[in-house]
């Protein structure tokens, strides 16, 4: 697995302001995570119909939790939660759709990769708006868990472009970004600074 960037929606946005960044960073990226936690089946369906009507390739389309929606559309994969079916039952039944699940400890990393995850997204590693008042996890656990597993772990939380190279150092696979994208004032430029430091960290890491 290449170092991977994935970017979240926040569950603020209305579909048209969502569909519309998503189809100008979707090049920059390598999978565009659908979590709207509140939204109904056939509400999804529509975010995912219009991601695809506006050029978003189904292969790089996750959704979250919900595996039937994930199913019916295609797409790339789904992201479980703890409360989501497991990954083993969600693989005996659909192996076509990559699993990634949602943890927040070495234990939950461990019994996500003996589920059968194909990988985990870990976080939050920074201080973030999201989990306000929840102090962050930081880098020496995701380290832990990195050199601990083998499936790929993405790394989620106030992740800053700066940020980035110390995040991939720690060992992770990748980078996941909500609001850092989805919510700043130029969502282009902002995955495109994101996107660089992605491909500069795997270019000075090939040259070690």
């Amino acid at each position: 697995m290449n170092t991977q960037f994935h970017v979240i929606s926040t569950g603020m946005q209305p579909l048209e302001q969502f569909v519309t960044i998503a189809a100008h960073i979707h090049p920059y990226v390598d999978a565009i995570h659908v979590r709207e936690k509140t939204k109904t089946a056939r509400e999804l369906a529509d975010f995912i119909s219009a991601l695809v009507a506006r050029g978003v390739p189904a292969r790089k389309i996750i959704v979250n939790d919900r595996v039937d929606v994930a199913a019916v559309f295609g797409v790339k994969g789904v992201q479980l939660a703890y409360h989501s079916l497991s990954a083993k039952t969600v693989k005996a039944h659909f192996p076509s759709l990559v699993v990634g699940c949602s943890v927040h400890s070495l234990e939950e990393a461990m019994e996500a990769e003996k589920s059968g995850a194909d990988y985990c997204l870990y976080g939050h590693v920074f201080p973030t708006e999201c989990k306000r008042g929840v102090p962050p996890r930081g880098l020496e656990t995701l380290k832990t868990i990195a050199s601990s597993i083998y499936i790929p772990v993405i790394a989620i939380g106030g992740i800053q472009p700066d940020n980035v190279k110390q995040v991939l150092q720690s060992g992770a696979s990748g980078i996941a970004v909500m609001s850092g994208v989805f919510l700043a004032k130029d969502p282009l430029a902002q995955v495109k600074e994101y996107a660089r430091m992605v491909k500069k960290w795997g270019e000075d890491f090939n040259e070690w």
